[in-house]
């Protein structure tokens, strides 16, 4: 009986595995990591410039995180320059943070079907952009996948009467990690001595341990980085940016978020409240009144029933505590980014999922069926409304700060070593414009992640104001153009090099003209037209060649030696047609690919 149960239990941990990770590749479908810039772009050049040591312990800089250091070390170790690899990981690892999430809402409600909505819920929600499209994603899962780690622990510390030896050392363990993910996170402190407060503890160990812990945290940081004071957003510090008035109105706005009101900017956001259409209020509005609904019944049944205040009140306030300290750490710089909020927004789901439990227990729902069914239908009504919800602001993504220039780069990707593989290094890039504003860094480092060897040996990027800027395109050349509208660039190598030189008829790639050929070349700024001839059978003297200027004026060009160079004047910035004639043959050639016998093998050039 007991093997039995425990394959059942086994099979629906199988099921709910591969439920939630499939669908976290089915939610996430579209977006790719194809080229990186800007921080995801420097963190891969610190990597392969820098020692281990110097990567994981960068001692000196402004962050020490050498715990989500040593993670990146081994996630860029492992893609190498796979650059499309970033994404499928990002994703592996949300789904596993999902799973997670599932067992503990599982837990907290008693029920499968709650535990699995709670994982859906994480999955589904807009906040979740960064942790997948960008490298540095794996930071933000890392700090979220501990927290609610830590959350865990001392909630079953709180709640069980027999004490397991594991959850406070593995709590302390984890918020000693979390400190070096995400320097943020130092604020879950006070969650730990209000777990001590109410279990009542009396042993000084836990008190002094995770004290010690904060303290070693910050000796660790002084020593390291100079400073105690946590760095800021954009190159901020906290200490000179804090605010109390836009602490409190980014705490207000975090609130906000977690009623499903975006209650920012566009560019944090993807599209604010006030531009939202109207049925998306509709559907939030309803979809807050049924968890007011859940939570008005839920604090009657805590009221009711008080024979277990004691043992439902720390578990409410170590929920309350924990996510208003995780608005708190995401309010005390200059801007709230959703990606922030998703920690507390986790939490409140799992919440949520408490209070299905206390509400309806699950000895009770074994005996009556329309309470279970009118409490944690609420809860799964609540996630119907919400999911077009997030799926609207989901498709809203290309609003955000950065989404642009991920597109971007991406396209730049596509367009470059997405068509030519290797091919690509060696060669001169063009860029036509730099609306973009390309750095010099990117332009020097861009093309050196598709590389093994990681150098990309004379792959220069150069950026021009049109095509007259450059001459004929030889082949190691590569010509690609903005393309703003859609936020890419688009490869025209193939239509700049036939405007600047187009074979009409008797002209080969390997240089070879028949005895009829025929050429259309754009000259250049000084209008000259270059020539260099090379005839490999024997001078006689009488060899000429005779090129016609637009059907017009000619010029008699005597071959006297193997070798001849010759210039002709044509108007500058203009597709010049020219036609030449031999008045021999190379009468050695192993084929003939026209209609005429090969001639000669000419070099055309344009200044």
């Amino acid at each position: 009986m007991k093997d039995r149960q425990w394959l059942t239990g086994w099979k629906d941990e199988i099921i709910a595995a591969a439920l939630l990770l499939g669908f976290a590749f089915f939610i996430n479908r579209g977006i790719e990591i194809k080229g990186l810039y800007m921080d995801d772009l420097y963190l891969w050049s610190c990597y392969g410039e820098q020692s281990f040591r110097e990567f994981v312990f960068p001692l000196g800089s402004t962050r020490f995180r050498f715990v989500y250091y040593l993670a990146a070390w081994l996630e860029l170790m492992v893609t190498g320059s796979h650059i499309g690899w970033f994404v499928p990981i990002n994703i592996l690892l949300n789904g596993c943070i999902a799973y997670t999430v599932y067992r503990f809402g599982k837990r907290l409600s008693g029920r499968w079907l709650i535990g699995i909505f709670c994982g859906i819920s994480y999955l589904l929600s807009r906040m979740s952009y960064y942790q997948i499209s960008q490298v540095y994603g794996l930071m933000e899962s890392m700090a979220l996948w501990t927290a609610i780690g830590i959350f865990y622990c001392l909630y079953r510390y709180v709640t069980e009467e027999e004490e397991r030896k594991w959850f406070l050392p593995a709590a302390t363990a984890l918020y000693f990690s979390i400190c070096f993910i995400h320097e943020r996170y130092m604020v879950l402190l006070p969650l730990f001595y209000a777990a001590f407060l109410m279990k009542k503890e009396k042993r000084k160990k836990p008190w002094l341990s995770i004290t010690g812990t904060f303290l070693a945290v910050q000796a660790i940081r002084f020593l390291t980085i100079g400073s105690i004071s946590p760095a800021g957003t954009g190159g901020t510090d906290v200490a000179d940016t804090f605010r109390f008035s836009d602490t409190f109105r980014y705490a207000v706005s975090q609130l906000l978020y977690l009623f499903g009101i975006n209650a920012g900017p566009d560019h944090l956001n993807g599209l604010s409240w006030g531009r939202s259409p109207y049925w998306i209020y509709a559907l939030v509005i309803f979809a807050d009144l049924l968890l007011f609904v859940m939570t008005v019944i839920f604090m009657i049944t805590v009221i009711r029933e008080r024979d277990q205040l004691k043992k439902r009140i720390p578990v409410i306030c170590l929920f309350l505590l924990f996510i208003a300290l995780c608005i708190g750490s995401s309010s005390v710089t200059i801007r709230v980014e959703t990606r922030w909020i998703y920690v507390s927004m986790t939490a409140a789901w799992l919440f949520a999922a408490y209070m299905c439990g206390v509400a309806v227990p699950k000895e009770e729902a074994k005996t009556q069926l329309a309470k279970p069914l009118l409490y944690c239908g609420l809860f799964l009504l609540y996630g119907a409304l919400m999911v077009p919800v997030e799926s609207f602001y989901r498709g809203k993504y290309e609003n955000l700060y950065f989404w642009s220039s991920q597109l971007r780069y991406n396209s730049l990707a596509e367009e470059t070593y997405g068509k030519y593989k290797d091919g690509i290094f060696g060669k001169r890039i063009y860029i036509i414009g730099n609306s973009y504003e390309m750095s010099d860094f990117t332009a020097r480092t861009f093309f050196k992640t598709f590389d093994k060897k990681r150098l990309a040996e004379g792959t220069e990027v150069s950026f021009i104001s049109s095509i007259h800027d450059i001459g004929l395109v030889t082949p190691n050349m590569m010509i690609l153009r903005e393309d703003p509208a859609h936020n890419a660039f688009q490869d025209v190598t193939d239509f700049v090099r036939n405007i600047k030189f187009e074979p009409v008829y008797g002209c080969y790639e390997d240089g070879w003209l028949d005895e009829s050929a025929k050429i259309r070349i754009m000259a250049g700024k000084e209008g000259t037209i270059g020539f260099k001839f090379y005839y490999p059978g024997v001078i006689t003297g009488l060899e000429q060649v005779t090129v016609t200027v637009n059907g017009g004026e000619k010029y008699a060009i005597p071959i006297q030696s193997n070798t001849v160079t010759a210039e002709i004047d044509a108007p500058a910035y203009q597709v010049t047609e020219l036609a030449f004639e031999s008045n021999f043959y190379y009468e050695d050639a192993a084929e003939q690919r026209g209609d005429k016998h090969l001639s000669i093998v000419a070099t055309v050039t344009a200044n």
